[in-house]
């Protein structure tokens, strides 16, 4: 991978979720984008790439955030309706589900926009 190509510049780069999941550096392609669950590190510790720079404009994450709130809670009111669980079992479901998935929704948003705030500054 050469430093300044992207998740999908090259053939056999991965993806943008599989950047995600790995939290994946957009120049050197190591696993430095996080440093928490869904928290950005400041910096790649690989490259030295400031990733805060990066994400100064990305802050829709609340957006984010509400959207997949409210596509749970109706997923949530659907499976209530349909299977009638016993509510020890709908929090032993939903609480990890919901977790996940704002971890996982999280990560993709601000791998997406570190990404491509990162090919934006590259272009001359």
């Amino acid at each position: 991978m050469t430093p300044d190509s992207g998740p999908g510049e090259q053939k056999g780069q991965p993806g943008l979720v599989s950047a995600a999941l790995s939290g994946l550096c957009p120049r050197c392609g190591e696993r430095t984008l996080f440093e928490g669950p869904a928290q950005l590190a400041d910096e790649c510790a690989n490259c030295e790439l400031d990733i805060l720079s990066l994400e100064r404009g990305g802050r829709f994450v609340g957006v984010v955030t509400m959207l997949l709130a409210l596509v749970l809670i109706c997923a949530a009111l659907g499976v209530d309706e349909w299977l009638r669980p016993p509510l020890w079992a709908t929090f032993l479901f939903w609480g990890p589900v919901t977790i996940a998935s704002v971890v996982f929704a999280l990560r993709f948003y601000k791998t997406m926009w570190v990404y491509h705030q990162y090919e934006e500054r590259q272009q001359p």
